[in-house]
């Protein structure tokens, strides 16, 4: 384990301090990007800005300049007529949600519960729109279009998130996709994408992103997620759409005076991630294999699903998600190998789960290696278990 880097391991202020610290020293990562420090976090964006933009170019004013050219890169990239910039996919998609529904007459948003919609934002579509959800299925999973067409409801709205993230980052297969779709223009509905991952659902379709987006009428796209920018989203449609969508972002509070440092860091993100993507797909066929030989005698542990669809997926194991922390955190201390992220209770009692996701740190991972170093992990369950003097990482 190296001992190259410039923040301390002491005095621990909690699990995500602690593992910020170790995973920094960390000879090896498994899940998600090594982190880096505000000062290199801004060293970065100014190599991006060297990169991506002339010299001379000025900050935007309230989207203007060099915010407007991404924009017309995005809705170019998406195959859609136009596209805004916003601050968060939260707004993003609560205003597009009420453009559809005031286009269409109707307040019903066809969705499913496991949506961020429903379950990450305080379903605050309902509270600030006054919309209203008809789920054609609870099932973890995206309905399919028997069941859309099975509603007894008229919806204005289908919102279909790809992938679906709480079930698994699943996605269906793409001629049920495209029947999905087209069920719900069949209806008379709009079909909105929740693409905060399209970019990797495109790469598991092995299709480019305009195809994928091409099946809504408009989409979200997400630029920190996957792509590690500092933030921000894009909403594409319809020129008519987006212009009343710009409306609503001021009227949200997202007509940010000054929005460079997220849109510069989002075109250099896009750039340098998006020709990765289908490599990050393969290699968590790899990884997932190494931690299917790790757990496979373990009551209950289970990949999901398996194969993983995209570049993430989950992880579920028999032991509660404060001892994987810390069983975690001082497998990093011993071995230089940072693992997992967060551990939280399953939907299935007994069980943790974690999300992994495989990026470019992960790459030099063998199967064999996952598996040794899962290995280990569990062993320091076991220890920390039989050992109650056991003290943290």
């Amino acid at each position: 384990m190296t001992d190259d880097t410039n923040v301390t391991a002491e005095p621990y202020q909690g699990p995500d301090d602690r593992r910020f610290a170790l995973w920094r020293a960390a000879d090896r990562i498994l899940s998600g990007p090594r982190p880096v420090t505000l000062h290199e976090r801004l060293a970065e964006l100014g190599a991006d800005a060297r990169a991506t933009v002339d010299p001379a170019e000025r900050p935007d004013f309230y989207g203007d300049g060099v915010v407007a050219a991404f924009e017309r890169q995005v809705a170019e990239l998406l195959g859609k007529p136009a596209a805004a910039f916003f601050p968060t996919g939260t707004m993003a998609q609560q205003i597009a949600l009420r453009c559809w529904a005031e286009r269409g007459g109707s307040p019903l948003v066809a969705g499913h519960p496991l949506t961020h919609l429903e379950t990450h934002e305080r379903r605050a579509y309902r509270r600030l729109t006054g919309l209203d959800t008809v789920f054609p299925t609870t099932a973890p999973r995206l309905p399919t279009a028997a069941e859309l067409r099975a509603l007894e409801e008229p919806y204005g709205v289908l919102l279909v998130e790809l992938p679906l993230r709480a079930a698994g980052f699943l996605l269906p297969d793409w001629p049920d996709l495209v029947e999905l779709t087209a069920t719900a223009r069949a209806a008379g509905a709009a079909v909105h994408l929740d693409g905060a991952r399209l970019w990797e659902a495109a790469a598991h379709y092995g299709r480019p992103p305009a195809e994928l987006a091409e099946l809504g009428d408009s989409v979200y796209v997400s630029f920190y997620k996957a792509l590690g920018a500092l933030s921000g989203a894009a909403l594409a449609g319809p020129a008519e759409l987006i212009a009343e969508a710009r409306a609503w972002r001021h009227r949200y509070g997202g007509q940010l005076y000054q929005q460079w440092p997220a849109a510069l860091s989002a075109r250099a993100s896009l750039g340098r991630e998006l020709p990765r993507l289908p490599g990050y797909l393969a290699h968590a066929r790899t990884v997932a294999e190494g931690l299917r030989r790790a757990v496979a005698d373990l009551p209950g542990a289970r990949i999901h699903p398996d194969p993983p669809h995209t570049h993430q997926f989950q992880l579920w194991l028999p032991y509660p998600p404060d001892r994987l922390t810390e069983a975690g955190l001082r497998h990093c201390r011993d071995s230089g190998d940072g693992l997992f992220g967060s551990w939280w209770a399953s939907p299935v009692p007994g069980l943790s789960m974690t999300e992994v996701t495989v990026l470019g740190p992960a790459l030099g991972w063998s199967a064999e290696d996952v598996t040794s170093s899962v290995h280990a992990l569990l062993h320091h369950l076991h220890h920390r278990a039989t050992d109650p003097a056991a003290g943290p990482a």
